[in-house]
């Protein structure tokens, strides 16, 4: 598989809901390996299919720090089963908004089932940052970005930022 590309805001490609796999089976485990690889590469903890293009329920997670040994998580069709009332706020970032951060209100625990690479039916209880991290990569599969659950104001500034850098690329180009 080439190398996928991380989709940069304001995209329309970002903004739209994703049909579930099928199955996990060869094509959908290969998809899941490439978006790791994107995310790894870029030093991300979490990333959503529709990041890179593709219009499916997939995400992949993996919260291990430098020198630890990685944890990939490999994630379709994630359903919530459950999210606690404790809400908490947290800084969030994003690959397809480099450089950007903006304070979201999220539940500090969820209980998320889904399909591993396997094919497998899972459930996991996440709380703190790994709840966070699913929960924002389960919103870019609705077309959710996290700037969404900010001000107005704050998510213009970002997003004019964004544009400009992304002409200022196109330009050197």
């Amino acid at each position: 598989m080439a190398a996928l590309s991380i989709i940069i805001a304001p995209d329309s490609r970002l903004k739209g809901h994703c049909e579930p796999v099928e199955r996990v089976d060869k094509e959908v485990r290969k998809l899941m390996d490439g978006m790791l690889d994107a995310m790894h590469k870029h030093q991300g903890i979490g990333l959503a299919a529709p990041q890179v293009g593709v219009l499916k329920r997939v995400i992949v997670i993996d919260m291990a720090r430098e020198g630890e040994e990685p944890a990939p998580m490999r994630i379709a069709n994630p359903e919530i089963v459950w999210t606690s009332e404790e809400e908490v706020l947290g800084e969030e970032g994003c690959l397809s908004l480099p450089q950007q951060f903006g304070d979201v209100v999220r539940p500090k625990k969820a209980r998320v089932r889904y399909l591993d690479q396997d094919n497998q039916e899972r459930e996991i209880e996440a709380e703190d940052m790994l709840a966070r991290c699913i929960l924002h990569e389960m919103d870019h599969l609705e077309g959710i970005l996290f700037v969404d659950h900010i001000s107005a104001l704050k998510r213009n500034i970002i997003l004019r930022k964004l544009t400009k850098m992304k002409k200022l690329m196109e330009a050197a180009e």
